[in-house]
């Protein structure tokens, strides 16, 4: 069903900002919502030693291209359009939370171009919005009448309480000549956002090497989730990283980074 959509899609594909570091084999990495590619930017200084790591901005995040509506085949055709760009035919690719969906994604539609995948805190399934406080703080920042993030700080707190995630999204609240703007697409992010909440739909497996890395105490990967990942992706592993939540790289950078090396070195046969 995916990859059926994509001829369509491919035509309208969009080149996706990329920051590249390091030399060996190709590794891609790509984060979760409202995010950009420098929230990966310690995975990416752990094990640029190695591996030529390509970090991406989503479609309407970071310094991507804007587009009116997001969804998986859609994105699936930016990322192979990008790929392209930068001529590279097989690459392992990491991808946290909505990073991971569109890897899973990416990996079911063109398995021959995926060489390991990893995934972070996320499964293929199905989720019940959980963002309205986060999009309710967004819109009401005051753009136009604010003079520095402080200000935005203080509107985002009167619908968010946790200083973590008004403090990462601050991280895409950037200032120019004409004053502040969010670099993420917030309307077309808040239209998505029910597609963005979907599992990838396909009706193929990819049987190559996956490790899904679970944060000890996030509730994104749960036991019932086991069929719909091994129905997807046969060969899956899990790893368990403890005393972390959904942000489980930030939270243990050197735990979660050697977890994806060792995965990495690990020989695999692809089935």
């Amino acid at each position: 069903m995916l990859k059926s959509r994509l001829n369509f899609f491919s035509e309208l594909a969009m080149i996706l900002h990329t920051h590249s570091t390091g030399s060996g084999e190709p590794l891609v990495l790509i984060h979760g919502l409202f995010g950009s590619y420098e929230n990966l930017a310690g995975v990416a200084r752990a094990l640029s030693d190695q591996w030529q790591i390509i970090s991406i901005d989503l479609p309407n995040h970071g310094q991507s291209p804007h587009a009116e509506q997001m969804d998986y085949p859609g994105m699936v055709a930016d990322l192979a359009a990008t790929l392209d760009s930068l001529e590279l035919t097989k690459v392992a690719m990491l991808g946290h939370s909505l990073g991971g969906k569109l890897a899973m994604a990416f990996a079911l539609a063109y398995p021959e171009r995926v060489t390991k995948l990893i995934v972070a805190d996320i499964a293929p399934v199905n989720y019940p919005r959980s963002h309205q406080n986060v999009f309710a703080g967004l819109n009401a920042v005051k753009l136009t009448e604010i003079s520095s993030r402080g200000d935005a700080d203080k509107q985002l707190a009167e619908h968010i309480s946790e200083v973590g995630v008004r403090q990462f999204l601050l991280k895409s609240l950037h200032k120019s000549a004409e004053g502040f703007n969010w670099r993420f697409n917030l309307p077309a992010l808040e239209q998505s956002y029910d597609q963005l909440l979907k599992a990838p739909q396909s009706d193929s497996k990819y049987s190559g090497p996956v490790l899904f890395i679970k944060g000890a105490e996030s509730d994104y990967i749960l036991p019932q989730h086991r069929p719909q990942i091994l129905s997807y992706f046969p060969a899956a592993e899990a790893k368990i990283i403890n005393g972390t939540g959904h942000w489980l790289h930030a939270e243990k950078p050197a735990a979660f980074a050697r977890l994806v090396r060792d995965f990495l070195l690990s020989q695999h046969t692809k089935k």
